[in-house]
């Protein structure tokens, strides 16, 4: 059997924690930013957990996990 690819695009976003879990990176961040509260731009700072059907998604993408 051949080995199956990586998403490119998984590998760029996401990370795999050490029990499982998805992490990913904000979004609304890159313009527009003026029109946003600074605590909506505060909560965006760092990255946040995928809901459970999400990280099955992700992890559907990235066969071999994610480093």
């Amino acid at each position: 059997m051949p080995k199956m690819k990586t998403k490119s695009s998984v590998k760029k976003r996401f990370k795999i924690t050490a029990t499982g879990k998805v992490l990913a990176g904000p979004g609304n961040k890159r313009h527009g930013l003026i029109n946003r509260s600074q605590k909506a731009k505060r909560s965006n700072r760092r990255m946040q957990v995928l809901t459970p059907e999400d990280g099955k998604t992700v992890k559907q993408w990235a066969p071999y996990g994610l480093r």
